[in-house]
């Protein structure tokens, strides 16, 4: 076993953002030295890692050279240069999730036709490289109202997927590559995280229910555990496995997946990475999602997934009409509550819907955590000066 602790071993993250500053209280908490590269100078990680840089992470050159300084490599987003991951994987550089796993998740197109490939459950669905394609598949009937329109590249946090219900909707959309897929009926959004390090031990954390904001598209609350059939929860870990197994990825994987009107599973999209969905493991499990991604590359034994208690997250969100320096109003009266961990990652300017934090309510009683939820959501505010 390499010795990572108080030593001259260096972990290096691609991305500054408050992923990567939520793996640093893990990386300081064992004493791992990190290097991370992000492309703003501002990066909510500039303060907690032992080396920062600003980079481009799509840029060939920053990420080779950048790769080159650190003993292993991970990162915090998927939009990352590819190429220069498989050049650092080919001189033998340790890069964890691999740049094939990458490969396979960072085009929505691809991710979804390796589900067909693996059969794993997933809706219909159709590609195109272009919105004139598009419109002849509608045109020709191939493709019919309603559907749902995802962006192949650059979409997050509900950017870059909308619901298409007639003609007029397109016009928005703008011209690239994307999937038309099958609006399917759904009781249900789940996720579940699995883990799986470099010896391939594999671990699932309990399944949590998402509950969307209506009009952003935006996760409001993650609750864990999902309030469903245990059968049900059964056959969703047991998707996320092999989901896993099928993508090979070494570190976290987030899969998010929909529980449909007759209880079938039907995987949605995942990411390689810590993931939102995995934000209550901070406060509520016994190993959190960060710490569990940190084991899981160095090839250290996994950490017990299982819950202490009932966790909610509420995601923090710049409030409407808003842009500009951050103002979280009435933190002192969420604090009161019990319960209740803010989380403020550090972003200085705030737009409308941008993540600027999350909270956490721990309950025995996951009801009782969900009301005071929404007392956390109705009482603070992401406003600017």
């Amino acid at each position: 076993m390499a010795n990572y602790f108080s030593s001259n071993f260096t972990l290096g993250i691609l991305g500054g953002g408050q992923l990567g500053k939520m793996m640093l209280y893990e990386t300081r908490k064992f004493d791992i030295t990190t290097h991370v590269v992000d492309p703003s100078s501002e990066a909510p990680c500039r303060i907690a890692c032992d080396h920062f840089t600003v980079g481009d992470l799509m840029d060939f050159d920053t990420v080779y050279n950048f790769g080159r300084e650190v003993d292993v490599l991970t990162f915090e987003i998927e939009g990352v240069n590819i190429e220069a991951l498989e050049k650092l994987e080919n001189e033998g550089k340790k890069v964890y999730p691999s740049s094939k796993t990458l490969r396979n998740i960072q085009d929505k197109g691809v991710q979804k036709q390796f589900y067909k490939q693996h059969e794993i459950p997933t809706s219909p669905f159709l590609v195109f490289s272009n919105k004139d394609q598009l419109q002849k598949a509608i045109a020709d009937k191939e493709v019919s109202y309603p559907f749902v329109w995802k962006s192949c590249t650059g979409g997050y946090d509900g950017n870059g997927v909308s619901i298409i219900r007639q003609a007029h909707d397109l016009s928005g959309l703008p011209d690239r590559s994307c999937i038309a897929e099958n609006l399917i009926p759904f009781k249900n959004e789940l996720a579940v995280i699995v883990a799986r390090n470099v010896s391939g031990e594999v671990k699932t954390y309990p399944v949590v229910e998402m509950e969307f904001h209506p009009e952003a598209n935006q996760v409001e609350y993650v609750i864990c555990p999902a309030r469903i059939d245990e059968i049900v929860a059964k056959k969703a870990r047991a998707v996320a496995v092999k989901v896993s197994e099928a993508f090979e990825h070494v570190g976290l994987l987030a899969v998010e997946m929909f529980q449909t009107d007759d209880d079938e599973i039907i995987v949605n999209e995942v990411a390689p990475r810590p993931h939102n969905s995995g934000h209550y493991s901070i406060e509520a499990s016994y190993t959190n999602q960060f710490e569990q991604q940190i084991r899981a590359i160095l090839d250290l034994p996994l950490g017990n997934t299982e819950s202490k208690v009932g966790g909610i997250m509420v995601n923090l969100v710049g409030a409407e009409g808003h842009t500009g320096d951050v103002v979280y109003e009435n933190i002192e009266e969420i604090m009161a509550l019990s319960g209740v961990t803010p989380h403020i990652y550090g972003k200085k300017q705030t737009r409308p819907f941008r993540k600027m934090g999350h909270v956490t309510i721990v309950n025995e009683d996951i009801s009782e955590a969900r009301k005071i939820a929404e007392e956390v959501k109705k009482t603070i505010k992401v406003v600017s000066k």
